[in-house]
C-alpha cells in the first residue's frame, strides 16, 4: 500500500458512502479489475452506500449495469451515474425543452432526450447550447457546425475534460480533445459537467443521502477523482489500476487520503480495520 503522507487508514471507519470511477478503477475496455466482485460484496455486506459516476458520456446507464452486473457484481442501475445524466439534468432545468446541438453517441443522446432536450442537426435551427461528448466517429463536419452554433451565441457544454480513456489498447482520445480543438476555434471556455467540477459530486450526495465529509471518491485520476473528491469535501482514494499512479503524486502535487494498488488491497485494508473495530468492543 502507498501512503505518501497519509499512514493511517483509520478514516475508513468514518465512511458511510462511495462515489466511485468505472473506466480504469472497475473495469479496463471491456474486462473487470482485479477484486471487482469481492469490492461490491464488502460494500453490501458492510451497509456503504455507493454511486458509480462516470465521466465517460459514450454509454448508456443500462450498458454499464449489463457489463459490471456480468462479472457478478451486486448492484442496480440507480447505483450509476454518468456525466450525461448530469448534463442532461443541468439542461432540464435551464432550458426546458431546450433545444441543442451534440457532439457525442448513445449515452449522451439517450440521456438527452429521456429529458426532454431536443437534439438539431446541423444548422437547422438556433440552439441553446453545443453540448460535447466522447465520440468515436468524430468529423470535420461535426466540429464545424459545433463552432458556428457556439459563434452565434449558444452555451458551451462539455461532459467532461479528460483527454484520455484508458482501453485494451492504452490511452486514447476521449471528449476533453474534441474540446480543446472547439476552445481554439471559438476563444471559449465550456462548462464542464463531469469530474473534478461540482454538478456530479452534489448530485451524487444527494442520490444517496449522506453528507461529503461521510463520503469518499475512490478513482484512478488525479485531476479529476481526486481533486474533485477534495473539493467537495471527500476523503479520497487513488487506485493504481489506471492513468495515475504513486508516483503522479509527487509530479502533479495533488496528495489522495489513501493510495492502493487494486481493489483487492482496498477491500484487505478496510476489512482489517472493520475487524479490527468489532473486537474493540
Amino acid at each position: 500500500m502507498s501512503s505518501i503522507g497519509h499512514p493511517s487508514v483509520e478514516f475508513l471507519k468514518d465512511i458511510k458512502a462511495l462515489m466511485i470511477d468505472i473506466d480504469g478503477t472497475l473495469l479496463r475496455g471491456n474486462d473487470a479489475l482485479p477484486g471487482l466482485v469481492d469490492f461490491f460484496q464488502f460494500l453490501n455486506s458492510q451497509q456503504i452506500k455507493f454511486q458509480i459516476a462516470s465521466n465517460n458520456a459514450t454509454k448508456t446507464l443500462e450498458s454499464y449495469h449489463q457489463k459490471i452486473s456480468a462479472f457478478g457484481a451486486d448492484l442496480s442501475i440507480d447505483n450509476i451515474l454518468t456525466c450525461s445524466t448530469v448534463t442532461a439534468i443541468y439542461l432540464q432545468e435551464k432550458y426546458p425543452a431546450g433545444k441543442v446541438y451534440m457532439i457525442g453517441q448513445s449515452g449522451l443522446q439517450q440521456a438527452l432526450t429521456q429529458a426532454g432536450i431536443r437534439i438539431v442537426e446541423k444548422m437547422d435551427e438556433a440552439v441553446d447550447a453545443v453540448v460535447v461528448g466522447g465520440d468515436y466517429s468524430l468529423t470535420y463536419e461535426k466540429l464545424k457546425y459545433a463552432s458556428l452554433h457556439l459563434q452565434k451565441g449558444a452555451e458551451f457544454i462539455g461532459t467532461n475534460p479528460d483527454l484520455l480513456y484508458p482501453t485494451d489498447e492504452g490511452l486514447v482520445p476521449e471528449c476533453g480533445m474534441t474540446l480543446v480543438m472547439l476552445e481554439t476555434a471559438t476563444n471559449l471556455k465550456p462548462v464542464i459537467m463531469g469530474k473534478p467540477n461540482h454538478y456530479m459530486f452534489e448530485l451524487g450526495v444527494k442520490k444517496m443521502g449522506v453528507k461529503p465529509h461521510e463520503t469518499a471518491m475512490l478513482g484512478d485520476r488525479l485531476e479529476t477523482d481526486i481533486l474533485g473528491g477534495q473539493k467537495a469535501g471527500m476523503k479520497t482514494i487513488l487506485v493504481e489500476t489506471g492513468v495515475d499512479h504513486a508516483e503522479s503524486v509527487i509530479s502533479k502535487g495533488i496528495q489522495p487520503d489513501l493510495i492502493v494498488e487494486d481493489l483487492n488491497e482496498l477491500v484487505k485494508s478496510w476489512s482489517d480495520l472493520v475487524g479490527k473495530n468489532e473486537k474493540s468492543f
